[in-house]
């Protein structure tokens, strides 16, 4: 799952190994004082988060993977 916008990771919603299901929200991204939540496209689990809260990600960089 990656970033849509540039932001800051405002918050991290998952951890690794936790099953989550199609529009589970993954992460909270916060650019311009507004909260963009980062949903999931299809359920599985996460294999990987790539970012912690104050990491500054740009569009297309990856967030979580999912299995």
């Amino acid at each position: 799952i990656r970033a849509e916008i540039a932001a800051t990771v405002w918050k991290v919603e998952v951890e690794v190994g936790q099953a989550v299901e199609q529009d589970h929200e993954l992460v909270i991204l916060e650019s311009m004082k507004m909260e963009i939540p980062v949903i999931a496209t299809a359920g599985g689990k996460v294999a990987q988060v790539h970012v912690a809260p104050d990491d500054r990600v740009n569009e297309g960089d990856l967030l979580v993977t999912l299995e």
